[in-house]
């Protein structure tokens, strides 16, 4: 029985193959191709249009006692001022509507608190009296960081310091890892203004 089915599958598997080989892409022919050209093309010359005009034409100090005619400057073009160029006059001026809004934004931002920041996780563990004592040496070698104790049962975690950008944090990483070489930065939200 099993002959006879296999046998039944490999005919009907033979027409398929049959279309599949039909429908497969065309050797590449042996004929020579012409070769691919690879080279770079020439850029265009500069535009044709004359700018002299708007480049600034500076002139170079004589030395004294000694005037060489190499030294004197020549215009680029007749079109090109002599002497100083001027600077063009702003434009963009602050108007009302967005000096408005510019105090609006600055009274915001006199409310905000916190700000998505880092923080260096210096301990996590279950002992107290371990999360204590690295606190105690951090606070005492550097008594301007502020330090925050969590616990979530039974998990105690200390972070240190509230530091708005990833650089100030680093430092602050590379200082906390002389007492904890484990201590690893964390983002979350930080305390913006310590003054009250």
């Amino acid at each position: 029985m099993n002959l006879r089915l296999r046998n039944a599958v490999l005919l009907l598997s033979l027409p398929l193959l049959a279309a599949c080989a039909a429908t497969a892409p065309a050797a590449p022919t042996t004929r020579a191709q012409a070769p691919v050209d690879t080279t770079r093309k020439p850029v265009s010359a500069a535009p044709t249009e004359n700018v002299t005009k708007y480049r600034p034409v500076f002139a170079v100090p004589a030395a004294e006692g000694v005037a060489s005619p190499a030294a004197t400057p020549k215009p680029a073009s007749p079109a090109a001022p002599v002497g100083k160029a001027t600077a063009p006059a702003p434009t963009n001026h602050v108007t009302a509507q967005v000096e408005q809004r510019l105090r609006d934004q600055a009274f915001t931002n006199q409310n905000v608190k916190y700000v998505s920041g880092f923080r260096v996780r210096a301990y996590l563990g279950l002992e107290r009296d371990q999360v204590m004592n690295i606190r105690r040496q951090i606070i005492s070698r550097y008594p301007d960081e502020t330090d925050y104790i969590t616990f979530k049962q039974p998990v105690y975690r200390l972070y240190v310091g509230d530091y708005v950008n990833k650089l100030d944090a680093a430092r602050g990483l590379a200082r906390i890892r002389q007492f904890v070489p484990r201590a690893e930065l964390e983002s979350m939200q930080v305390l913006l203004n310590k003054t009250p």
